[in-house]
């Protein structure tokens, strides 16, 4: 533990070293224009008088003309090479009709009823369901709620088609964008991946145009999200004057397990429908209505561990059942990458007095042998919302305590929990949508997204509000959270119960 601490704490104070060496890099010509003027005009004004001076300059017209055009030529490049601003339009979250609701007893029951289960399979799911934070109205597709299930590529392409269309067409209609003025165009799904690509489902449906730059991301978990919109910050730093359309989703239907593997039975407790849409641009002129400007996109991969590799991987039990195995060490993994990552955000978003207090403690620490615990930097001073990947209540629970957040600030998470369960990498734009709907964005505020996913991953997202975002408004153009918004959030206990007899998928004799 002490080895991994200190290996972490070194790589910050690189990541910190090279920040600061990039920032001095990029300075360094405004610092040495102003030096030279502070240097060098004193003496002149103060030696010379204004007839002098204008005398001089006419001397040295061309000398003159030629500096002034360097001067132009520098700011021109420096304007060239600023990074294009990157914002967010706007988003839509995909929620389900009724029909697909489920409590958690009806859930249980049809996972009983679905066949294959043995009665400590059945128990241990009942437990596991009974805590794990989520409520009773989450969604479930048709395939998986019909005797007997339907699990084949017709119903999985059924269920991805609905998701991904519905949250694309209210997406186009809320932002007015014309599907041709649509330049990149980026989907993930993590379990799923048909071919044609969804990307290709996307420029099919939608009749983009041809040169569009598309990308389509598969096997990357449910951080997979934040790499998208990563992806389509460089790509729209290359492409001008366009917009670039993210969906995330994952498919339920193919990847429901139905054997009696342990390990591999958690995600049938926590994983629902659902999926997001999200418009890109790098026209500065739709700064003037987008939502959000793009800070900070921060990666983080652990791969090169084959504990954190190995920790979720989809593969076949001894029945040759397919599903997701849940490594116990998930949560250590997951602490891991979380404080890797955090080590190269905390430079670009944490106050100077946050960064000294931690350097204190690691000097004190390192260098004089002092027994004192490592600084947490309290992330609360720089950013004001947190939008945490809903991956299941234990993951919740510990990135509370990891980061010394509140129940306030844990409470988008938590509600998107209870209310739409895990829908994997889009569950970070129900967060956001939560924080909308219930009047919270102001102008400046800055939103913190953490995702974690397979490999193992944890990436970080900062985002930085353009305008206050009007709640009423919000719920009006069709928020995820419109009919649910006003009774939450509410009081989830560690442990709900789940009736035995709601949830009896066994005939009487």
């Amino acid at each position: 533990m002490d080895r991994d601490l200190f290996r972490t704490v070194k790589q910050g104070t690189r990541n910190q070293a090279r920040l600061l060496y990039h920032r001095l890099v990029c300075r360094l010509p405004h610092l040495l224009a102003v030096t030279l003027l502070l240097v060098v005009a004193p003496p002149l004004v103060s030696t010379l008088s204004i007839a002098a001076l204008w005398s001089e300059a006419r001397a040295n017209a061309a000398v003159l003309v030629a500096a002034c055009a360097g001067c132009v030529a520098a700011a021109y490049a420096y304007a060239v090479s600023r990074p294009r601003p990157v914002y967010l339009v706007d988003m839509a979250g995909y929620k389900p009709g009724p029909a697909h609701e489920a409590t958690r007893a009806q859930a249980i029951r049809q996972f009983g009823l679905a066949g294959g289960f043995d009665d400590e399979s059945m128990s241990f799911q009942k437990r596991m369901m009974e805590r794990s934070g989520l409520g009773e109205a989450t969604h479930f597709p048709a395939s998986l709620m019909s005797i007997p299930v339907d699990m084949c590529l017709q119903t999985a392409r059924d269920e991805s088609e609905a998701v991904v269309f519905g949250v694309v067409d209210e997406l186009l209609a809320k932002t007015g964008v014309r599907a041709q003025d649509i330049g990149v165009v980026i989907a993930n799904s993590s379990l799923y991946s048909p071919t044609p690509s969804f990307v290709s489902l996307i420029v099919n449906r939608y009749r983009l145009r041809h040169d569009i730059v598309s990308h389509n991301l598969s096997g990357m978990g449910c951080s997979a999200g934040i790499i998208a919109i990563d992806l389509a910050k460089h790509l729209l730093q290359v492409h001008p004057d366009t917009y670039a359309l993210v969906v995330s989703t994952e498919n339920i239907t193919l990847n429901a397990y139905l054997g009696n593997n342990r390990p591999m039975l958690v995600t049938n407790t926590l994983f629902r429908v659902g999926g997001a849409a999200v418009l890109l641009s790098n026209r500065r002129r739709e700064r003037a209505r987008a939502k959000y400007q793009l800070i900070h996109t921060v990666r983080t991969h652990r791969g090169a561990s084959d504990r954190s590799y190995g920790c979720v991987t989809q593969e076949e039990d001894e029945a040759g059942h397919v599903g997701v195995s849940l490594s116990k060490e998930l949560m250590s993994v997951a602490g891991e990458a979380l404080r890797t990552n955090i080590t190269t955000l905390g430079p670009l978003v944490l106050p100077l007095s946050e960064q000294l207090r931690f350097l204190a403690t690691v000097v004190l620490k390192r260098v004089f042998r002092a027994d004192v615990k490592p600084h947490i930097p309290d992330f609360t001073l720089a950013l004001d919302h947190f939008c945490i990947h809903a991956g299941g209540r234990g993951v919740l629970d510990e990135l509370e305590r990891s980061l010394k957040l509140s129940a306030w600030h844990m409470e988008p998470s938590r509600m998107t929990l209870y209310r739409f369960g895990n829908t994997s990498s889009s569950s970070l734009w129900y967060e956001l949508a939560y924080c909308e709907a219930k009047g919270r964005i102001k102008k400046g505020d800055r939103v913190w997204q953490i995702a974690f996913g397979s490999g193992f991953k944890c990436n970080s997202a900062v985002w930085k509000a353009l305008r206050p975002v009007d709640a009423v408004a919000v719920g009006d153009s069709g928020s995820p959270w419109a009919q649910d918004v006003d009774v939450l959030p509410v009081h989830v206990p560690k442990v709900v119960p789940i009736d035995d007899d709601e949830a009896s998928y066994k005939t009487a004799a």
